[in-house]
């Protein structure tokens, strides 16, 4: 019995580090006030915000009653091992194994642990260095998390876009609405690199293409960010380009300049000039959250990653199709060799092997 109440320790310890570190209690009371608003005359009036409100109480208590379960079963054990002898041993140590094994589970959640990493997110991409080359490499960044998005059952819905004069686009933003949509792909942000035999070259040589990946979460209205009226000039235009799938050709794009920063953000693939603005305050409001942020740099590290210049040796993540097939990420050294599949939309394997780096669970990184 010796080695399972050991055991039965270690869980306990490591319980509550998990406390901690998924803020169980900071959601317990945030799950209270949730349900003071349900409970009150009014609050289906509001049909969008309430049903914000629901998912939010659904999120909260998918996340807490995980933890509470497992640590209602953790007592339980422990009280049937204090009246136990050693002929019930063999069970008990079946039970402690179940335990270990969902306990495991339960510190992925820990990936997930940061204020924002449930909420939905914004997607920026920008073509780099390489012209057309990087043009074309942008518009596959953006079909990979399109496809990634798809198999996740996430809604994806594209705010701008900025064609390449040949092909591709210079840049996208788009929205990611789904359950950990920011805490998964938070970990995108940086410099994608692709080297390839060129399909624009007819001397089909090597050439290496560039973009950016910026992650930010979107910022509820609860959050305070004050966005002033009388610091923002705002523009209205026709959207440019050739259009195509993405584009809503009309004279609604609406363009936000935060004068006090200089921060440009725009939206053009909304049925209505106001819900385009709309959606660029809602850029705006995320950029300037992740300004704010930057102050700190432990903070900026958390939110929205480094930036880097959109070029050689600043490359997060390479993607190579010639002279042999390989994505490596240059940060936690994984590589896979289906770089097909990768493109595809397969990087389910890169977002949490980065993230793991990034928590601290039983005093060491997982």
């Amino acid at each position: 019995m010796e080695e399972i109440n050991k055991k039965i320790d270690e869980l306990n310890k490591g319980l509550t580090n998990l406390n901690e570190l998924l803020r169980v209690e900071e959601k317990k009371k945030n799950l209270q006030e949730l349900q003071l608003k349900m409970s009150q005359d009014n609050f289906w009036q509001d049909q969008k915000q309430a049903q914000k409100v629901v998912e939010e109480l659904k999120n909260l208590k998918r996340d807490i009653g995980e933890f509470d379960v497992l640590n209602d079963k953790l007592e339980e054990l422990k009280e049937f091992t204090s009246l136990s002898d050693t002929s019930m041993e063999s069970d008990i140590s079946r039970e402690v194994k179940t335990l270990e094994i969902n306990y495991e589970k339960l510190k992925v959640n820990t990936l997930f642990s940061q204020k924002f990493d449930s909420a939905n997110t914004i997607v920026e991409i920008n073509s780099g260095a390489g012209g057309t080359e990087a043009c074309d490499w942008a518009s596959m960044l953006f079909r990979m998390y399109f496809r990634w998005t798809e198999g996740k059952g996430f809604n994806l819905k594209v705010l701008r876009e900025e064609k390449g004069e040949e092909a591709g686009v210079k840049s996208i933003t788009f929205f990611v609405q789904g359950w950990r949509a920011y805490g998964l792909l938070k970990s995108e942000t940086g410099v994608h690199r692709l080297v390839r035999v060129s399909p624009f070259d007819a001397n089909k040589r090597r050439h290496t293409s560039f973009a950016s990946v910026n992650i930010l979460p979107e910022i509820k209205e609860d959050i305070e960010i004050e966005i002033k009226s009388e610091e923002l000039r705002i523009d209205t235009f026709r959207s440019s380009g050739a259009g195509g799938q993405h584009v809503n050709v009309t004279d609604s794009a609406v363009r936000i300049t935060h004068l006090p920063t200089g921060i440009v953000v725009g939206c053009q693939n909304e049925r209505s000039q106001h819900q385009n603005k709309q959606s660029a305050l809602k850029i705006l409001k995320a950029k300037l959250y992740e300004r704010k942020k930057r102050e700190s740099k432990e903070e900026l590290k958390k939110v929205s990653g480094q930036k880097q210049k959109i070029e050689w040796g600043s490359q997060i993540r390479s993607y190579i199709l010639y002279p042999y097939l390989l994505v490596k990420d240059h940060r936690t050294g994984l590589e896979v060799h289906d770089a097909w599949a990768v493109l595809e939309g397969k990087i389910d394997d890169f977002i949490y092997a980065y993230l793991k780096t990034q928590v601290v669970i039983d005093g060491q990184k997982h």
